[in-house]
């Protein structure tokens, strides 16, 4: 076991080699008028590719994350990513936050400043790279899922003298911090989610069945994925084939991800009022540059192997935040969580989708606030 400090310094040649591929994009034609109904726009796509072109610096991009602490932990043969900010107060909670797909550590860097210098209740923030995305270890065994990364982080944590702590995570990052709940209870003191993992399904004893809400949930959300979820079947039923497109072209790999950040974020048909064009292309660079478009994705699959279906012992007992933004679809009403998880607060947020921590980070960082200060008063 070790840590080192790290900083991100992507070699000259790679961006170099970035911007002759981004010149030479071989376009595709669209239906005339289709905006983004089949995918992400044409015209939005030449004018961001543009810009990545001529404009973006990721050098930038780089100072920013180099200005937080940054290291590299060697743990049980595997070598994780994170970023570590000490709280400003005497005071502060160790709080491990943790992203999803297609985001990357690089979603809650907005979050650093409101949770680290709060009067009321600071945080030692702990952000890893998932396993696979960013600077963390591309795994190339079958196993790689968010059972591993759960019992890894709780390691991390203790390895940074962190017995008692709370988790945060959205998307597969909700997923990662629920295990790590299920698992270690005894460490973690509250568990603050703003999704719930695509997979759980809660336990139903004998007799016992989904209410009317409930039924229909479960049918709104396989109606989405019928709709939405072609990305997901693929990722998960055949990676290795989107993989060599993906790659190999930073404007397919472009097209691939922002389609989501338009689709899941409440930016009401227009991408730039809740994203810039420099938040954008520093994600997609980040997944370029460590070229972990294939091993972020196989996530999909590994954890397909082991879904999160509760069984009759199952239940997240520690203290649960749950913060519900409206775009955030599909979402289980409260009792289907209620099934498995021991929800002590609920926020319905007034805006916001799947992105929250870089979409709406006041209203998020207020509300992981409350819940652990609420948990520290109790």
């Amino acid at each position: 076991m070790s840590i080192r400090p790290f900083e991100v310094n992507v070699p000259h040649q790679v961006l170099v080699d970035l911007r002759e591929r981004i010149g030479l994009a071989r376009w595709p034609d669209e239906i005339t008028g289709s905006g983004w109904d089949n995918g992400s726009n044409l015209s939005y796509m030449k004018e961001l590719a543009d810009y990545w072109m001529n404009n973006f610096d990721w050098r930038r991009i780089e100072a920013e994350i180099n200005a937080y602490p940054n290291f590299i932990a060697e743990l049980d043969g595997y070598r994780i990513h994170f970023l570590h900010i000490k709280g400003k107060e005497k005071k502060s909670l160790p709080l491990i936050m943790t992203h999803g797909w297609p985001g990357s550590f690089l979603e809650m860097m907005k979050l650093i400043p409101l949770l680290t210098n709060n009067a009321d209740l600071s945080f030692d923030l702990v952000i890893p790279s998932m396993m696979g995305y960013g600077f963390s270890q591309k795994i190339t065994q079958s196993g790689c899922n968010v059972l591993l990364m759960g019992e890894l982080w709780y390691k991390l944590m203790k390895a940074l003298g962190y017995e008692k702590f709370g988790a945060h995570g959205g998307d597969f990052g909700a997923g990662v911090s629920t295990v790590l709940a299920l698992q270690h209870p005894q460490n973690v003191i509250g568990l603050h989610l703003n999704y719930i993992p695509g997979s759980y399904t809660p336990y139903l004893s004998d007799g016992e069945n989904l209410s009317p809400e409930e039924i229909q949930f479960e049918n709104d959300a396989a109606d989405w994925y019928t709709r939405e979820g072609s990305y997901s079947h693929q990722q998960k039923t055949k990676a290795q084939t989107l993989a060599y497109g993906l790659n190999d072209s930073p404007v397919g790999l472009c097209a691939w991800i922002i389609e989501k950040f338009y689709g899941w974020a409440d930016c009401k048909g227009h991408i730039e009022h809740v994203f810039s064009k420099d938040e954008l292309l520093a994600n997609v660079t980040l997944y370029w540059v460590t070229e972990t478009a294939h091993s972020s994705v196989r996530l999909y699959n590994e954890n397909g192997k082991v879904p999160l279906r509760f069984t009759k012992n199952d239940f997240v007992r520690v203290p649960v935040g749950i913060a519900r933004f409206p775009l955030e679809e599909p979402f289980p009403p409260r009792r289907y969580i209620e099934r498995g998880f021991n929800i002590r607060r609920w926020t319905n947020m007034p805006a916001g989708g799947h992105f929250a921590a870089m979409e709406q980070p006041e209203l998020l960082a207020e509300d992981i606030i409350a819940f652990f200060r609420s948990l520290d008063k109790g």
